[in-house]
């Protein structure tokens, strides 16, 4: 699953990244907590989750990903990667029973 998430934000498919969340999913993240105005920082739904990402790959039309690892959980799994414009980062990605992404806290490495 990390792999091919990652290979989509590669290409930049916004489908094929969007494939990997369930429809109710939540995003909560520092840098969602700038473009939202939100303290809270959290993307709430797949439409908004869609409309986010765009507005992201837009902003940021070289942006890589380099998986550096993945550690599996009870129905989450925590993957550690390089991002090409803000650094390292781990995602805690929680699964549904049909294996989509249903909840994700981002962690950047401080400045």
């Amino acid at each position: 699953m990390a792999h091919d998430w990652v290979e989509a934000f590669n290409r930049h498919d916004l489908e094929a990244i969007l494939s990997h969340y369930a429809e109710s999913v939540e995003l909560t993240s520092l840098l969602a907590t700038k473009v939202l105005g939100d303290p809270a920082g959290t993307v709430r739904g797949k439409p908004a989750l869609r409309a986010y990402f765009a507005n992201a790959l837009a902003a940021a039309p070289d942006l890589k990903f380099e998986l550096l690892d993945v550690f599996t959980g009870v129905n989450s799994v925590a993957v550690y990667f390089r991002n090409s414009i803000r650094g390292l980062q781990i995602e805690i990605m929680e699964l549904g029973a049909d294996g989509r992404i249903t909840r994700v806290l981002v962690h950047h490495r401080d400045p």
